[in-house]
């Protein structure tokens, strides 16, 4: 099976709401770790979406390879204290990913960066401990802790995928907050998306928006 559609964004820019409205599409979605329905290898259940695109690229040069029964990617960083994986950052990788998957699409999910950043910072110790303490492309170890070292990463990246893409029509950057985003995407995908919500909300905010 190949891949259709990949994401580049950033976490915390709306991956896993994408996610479903492509599910709801009738694509088979990888997001950040692989589920039960994304596979039928038992071994790979719970796998991260990132280190099975670097072991398929590094082992038979086709990043998708250990991702056969996937047709998605909404999300696939991986940041743990002991790894640290941007496969969406990795411009070889994303050459290998046209290469062995024709007419693959990319997608580039965004939000405002100064949101984007205060959601990092309250989503668990992402922001706090995680980033600066790992080596990020953009964002060496010991950076990260402040939100205008995160809001310069964050501009950063989506400047790089706008330059290395340049007016490629097989790529949309698409802003989460714009009501008209899931009709861009349809379109861009020649694919309605039947359904477009928000999940995964950050709970800090919820409860202070409740409050």
């Amino acid at each position: 099976m190949t891949l259709l559609v990949v994401n580049l964004g950033l976490p915390k820019t709306g991956t896993t709401t994408l996610a479903r409205a492509l599910r709801r599409a009738g694509m088979t979605v990888a997001d950040h770790r692989l589920r039960g329905r994304n596979t039928s290898d038992p071994r790979l259940k719970r796998a991260y979406v990132a280190d099975l695109l670097y072991r398929g690229y590094f082992e038979t040069g086709d990043p998708g390879a250990l991702l056969p029964d996937c047709t998605a990617i909404s999300e696939m960083s991986m940041l743990r204290a002991d790894k640290s994986l941007w496969p969406q950052m990795d411009f070889a990788l994303i050459l290998a990913l046209r290469a062995h998957h024709p007419g693959v699409r990319f997608l580039a999910s965004r939000r405002d960066a100064f949101e984007l950043s205060q959601s990092m910072l309250a989503w668990s110790d992402m922001a706090a401990r995680r980033l600066p303490a790992n080596a990020v492309p953009g964002l060496p170890a010991g950076y990260g802790a402040t939100t205008k070292e995160r809001i310069q990463w964050i501009n950063g990246h989506y400047a790089a995928l706008a330059r290395f893409f340049a007016d490629d029509p097989a790529y949309l950057e698409y802003d989460v907050a714009d009501s008209a985003a899931p009709d861009k995407i349809g379109a861009f995908l020649e694919r309605p998306l039947p359904w477009w919500g928000r999940l995964n909300a950050n709970p800090i905010r919820a409860q202070h928006k409740a409050g």
